[in-house]
């Protein structure tokens, strides 16, 4: 007979844990415990927050803080009295002789539980591989998230269409445009719209060519710009996750090709999404294109050039979870969804990525992201 797992433990605020606003589905600011006993979900919430996550009925039993922490004073009156204790009051009370956590839980903590008696195991895995399979109410959720990204999109599509050229130079309301002005736009129009969004990515040039850099300073005419944006709805946690690549001017045969190939490269991924497949097809498949279109990657001492990282990942409660899509073995499970987001970068030409968000489906990948691809903008 296989061993009965032990109950989930959690101890963080739901906005750093994805694992603890899952579980919970409440925000809570602070840190606080959260525990399974069977398949009911248990918490422990002070005088604050006890009526409003009482009131959310996202948890079976909601027990006071105060009243855990009077228990635990009198079972160690000579003990500051801290989580670990409340903790192991807890698990007296309801007869558990320990509990699983996720391998970020608190290593303090951790060791303070083992000395006083209780049995805690790391999970094997994510604590909650259900996380993985999207319900149809997460998809909604992602979807809306999408939808901010491509409120975003508009945003700065119209900021650069207003912008004029003036030598070196993009000038947006008498200023020149920098992509701080260019984030703080998109940043205003999610939180109008429902949504906040922290380190936006505006970059343009040969900041682009960091695939992470968010950038900063002026914009420049005939340069491309990557936007990504991916965004958290405030109602629901779950993130949105797209990029589209720009360029104010005029665009030369090379920076067009290197667009061309990449959406084309994109297209080829998502095609080979469905379930059942190893993600690393799907890697292979943008591979191909850019090798077959003549673009290197390489790798030197100042960095790397080319397409240099995975193909997309996971996307949910965290903007990065599993699966991934890239050069690690990966088989793609039914409901499950991923960013596809191949990208190609060159100091002196410039970067550009393109990325939508798809859910696995045995019949392939169903969009749960929409923006046009029109990208130069005179």
């Amino acid at each position: 007979m296989a061993k009965k797992p032990l109950p989930p433990l959690l101890y963080a605020d739901t906005a750093s844990s994805a694992d603890q606003l899952y579980f919970s589905r409440v925000s809570v600011h602070d840190p606080f415990i959260a525990f399974g006993v069977g398949q009911k979900r248990f918490t422990v919430q002070n005088a604050l927050e006890f009526g409003r996550v009482l009131k959310a009925r996202s948890f079976d039993k909601v027990l006071p803080l105060e009243a855990w922490v009077a228990r635990a004073r009198k079972r160690h009156p000579d003990r500051k009295v801290g989580p670990a204790e409340i903790i192991a009051e807890l698990a007296k009370a309801h007869r558990l002789p320990g509990f699983r956590v996720a391998d970020d839980f608190p290593a303090a903590l951790f060791l303070k539980l083992r000395d006083l008696g209780l049995h805690i195991e790391l999970a094997d895995g994510p604590l909650f591989p259900e996380r993985e399979v999207k319900t149809p109410r997460e998809a909604a959720a992602l979807r809306e998230g999408n939808r901010l990204s491509s409120i975003g999109f508009t945003v700065a599509e119209d900021i650069l269409r207003q912008s004029r050229i003036r030598k070196r130079e993009l000038i947006f309301e008498g200023k020149v445009l920098t992509s701080e002005r260019v984030q703080f736009a998109i940043a205003s129009a999610l939180m109008a719209n429902g949504g906040h969004s922290e380190d936006t990515i505006v970059a343009g040039g040969n900041q682009a060519c960091d695939p992470h850099e968010r950038g900063h300073g002026p914009l420049r005419p005939n340069e491309m710009i990557i936007v990504d944006i991916f965004p958290r709805v405030t109602k629901t946690g779950y993130f949105g996750d797209m990029t589209r690549t720009y360029l104010k001017g005029r665009a030369s045969a090379a920076q067009r090709k290197l667009y061309a190939t990449v959406h084309e490269a994109q297209r080829a991924a998502i095609k080979a999404v469905r379930t059942g497949v190893d993600g690393r097809e799907v890697h292979q498949q943008v591979l191909n294109v850019f090798e077959s279109a003549g673009f290197q990657t390489k790798h030197g001492k100042q960095g790397s050039v080319g397409f240099f990282h995975g193909t997309g990942h996971g996307l949910g409660l965290a903007v990065h979870e599993v699966p991934r899509v890239s050069t690690v073995p990966y088989t793609l499970v039914k409901g499950s969804v991923v960013t596809i987001e191949p990208g190609l970068y060159y100091p002196g030409l410039g970067g550009c990525r393109i990325e939508d968000v798809v859910q696995v489906t045995d019949r392939g990948a169903k969009l749960l992201s929409s923006h046009h691809y029109d990208w130069e903008i005179k």
